[in-house]
């Protein structure tokens, strides 16, 4: 196949960066959208509950937030688009050559002020749902002492962030230059590192939950997944964040061009984690800090003929169970014959032979 006469004199290298920058822009602003939609479904939601408490407030404002910083990152990168690709076509060494030339304008400072910014918010509120999650059994000082290490990784992520974005809008440099390169890949280890342990952290204590539910309460496996689900692992976790940043992690350390696709899938990947979050809490089926320890042997209940739903603790709903009249967790039974008495508590032995 003859060369296209019409390809710019750069090396690949250089055009691939200015294709995958594109690329990750246009990703940016799909998930920008998705983000808009979980935004306008969230913020109805809390609205409606401002007045019942701190907590919807809190989470209003704090979601607000986001969106405007991320609003001011995908306009910083729609201006840069266009300076690189048209107002400054020409410039020598073609448009990434202007993009690592010019980080010392404001509107790059921007930008990589606006992703620090975005990444560091994004980590305190993983924590803090790494912290409801432990102390859902009422364990406070057992969920302190176990974000205490990710704590003070967020903290020295946000202490390599600025690090980062100040020596990357020198005039003389960029994030791509030796000294801010090797500062950014410290700077994107500590805060996916602090991702990651908290996710397992997460998963992990969702799991023991699982187990426990199963082990003390006897309730059957499936009336279990509305509260630990792949769903709520996922979204709990932020474990699709941490995949696509671990991607851009990688292909930034090594200076592949494909990290600026990442980047911008990362970005949109760790908003829709936040808001998905905030989506569960404001509607009640996220983890609450005394989500096991507020009623640790509430009661469930259920019509004969699977007529109703489960309650569980913290008043979630579960599928409906047949021929079952109302069981209390724990092994107590009310308002039941003594057959059904006698059937629950051969169901909990079976339970509890199935756990060992």
């Amino acid at each position: 196949m003859a060369p296209n006469p019409w390809t710019p004199d750069e090396d690949e290298h250089t055009l691939q960066y200015e294709r995958n920058f594109l690329a990750g822009d246009v990703l940016a602003g799909t998930g920008y959208g998705i983000q808009l939609v979980l935004y306008l479904s969230c913020a109805s939601y809390l609205w409606k509950k401002r007045r019942q408490g701190w907590q919807p407030r809190l989470l209003l404002a704090y979601m607000t937030l986001l969106l405007v910083i991320e609003t001011i990152w995908l306009g910083v990168q729609t201006e840069t688009i266009q300076m690189m690709y048209i107002d400054n076509r020409n410039y020598p060494g073609g448009p990434w050559q202007f993009f690592l030339d010019s980080q010392y304008l404001a509107i790059n400072v921007m930008f990589d002020s606006t992703f620090f910014l975005l990444t560091f918010l994004s980590d305190l509120l993983v924590l803090w749902r790494c912290y409801v999650i432990w102390s859902a059994a009422g364990e406070k000082k057992v969920a302190l002492s176990v974000i205490a290490f990710p704590g003070v990784l967020v903290l020295g992520s946000f202490v390599l962030g600025t690090l980062w974005t100040h020596y990357s809008t020198q005039p003389t440099a960029s994030f791509y230059s030796d000294f801010p390169h090797r500062i950014g890949t410290a700077y994107f280890t500590v805060s996916l590192g602090s991702n990651i342990i908290l996710t397992l952290l997460i998963i992990g204590r969702l799991y023991s939950y699982r187990r426990k539910l199963l082990r003390t309460q006897a309730i059957p496996a499936e009336m279990t997944t509305h509260y630990i689900s792949l769903a709520t692992v996922i979204v709990e976790s932020a474990a699709l964040y941490s995949t696509f940043a671990a991607l851009f992690l990688i292909t930034y350390a090594i200076d592949n061009p494909t990290n600026q696709v990442w980047l911008g899938v990362a970005s949109a990947c760790q908003q829709i984690s936040n808001l998905l979050i905030i989506y569960r809490v404001a509607h009640g089926n996220a983890w609450q800090k005394d989500t096991l320890a507020s009623n640790p042997t509430g009661a469930i209940h259920f019509k004969s003929k699977g007529e109703t739903t489960t309650q569980l603790p913290g008043g979630m709903d579960t599928q409906p169970h047949p021929d079952v009249q109302e069981i209390q967790v724990g092994g107590r039974i009310s308002a039941a014959s003594k057959e059904k008495e006698e059937e629950a508590k051969r169901g909990s032995k079976e339970l509890e032979l199935e756990e060992v």
